[in-house]
């Protein structure tokens, strides 16, 4: 079994280090697959799930709200702003949040404050996704 060191950092701590067959990360285009020996890739990460493997067995999800990527043959190292593992996600909170959220872009003053109302809101939908993605695949 072939295996490379996969590393997952936010600004408070890593989240993930150690060597794994194959990494899935939400790329700006798309998700991207990542095994050993990858060509070099430099990416931005889009909010989405990151899904460590090792061989066929899923070690850990983890929902990041974005950051980026480097992906060397030898090497796969994520830097995001925050990853919260996926199964930790509370679906009845992500719906208050949403709600919340909601208002926010409404009672939005500038364009900066929407701007940033908006791109929280869409972090939010995106993890609900991800939790009623799974629910269903239970």
């Amino acid at each position: 079994m072939s295996v490379f060191p996969f590393i997952l950092i936010s600004p408070e701590k890593i989240l993930f280090d150690q060597e794994v067959s194959m990494v899935v990360i939400p790329g700006l285009d798309g998700d991207i697959g990542v095994l050993p020996q990858h060509a070099p890739l430099l990416t931005l990460l889009r909010p989405g799930v990151v899904t460590v493997y090792e061989e066929s067995k899923i070690l850990v999800r983890v929902f990041v709200d974005g950051g980026f990527a480097e992906v060397t043959p030898e090497r796969c190292v994520a830097l995001v702003t925050e990853g919260t593992p996926l199964e930790t996600l509370d679906k009845a909170a992500l719906e208050i949040e949403i709600k919340n959220l909601l208002e926010d872009v409404a009672d939005s003053r500038t364009p900066e404050e929407r701007k940033q109302a908006d791109q929280n809101l869409g972090i939010a939908q995106a993890k609900l996704m991800e939790v009623l993605t799974i629910q269903k695949l239970r």
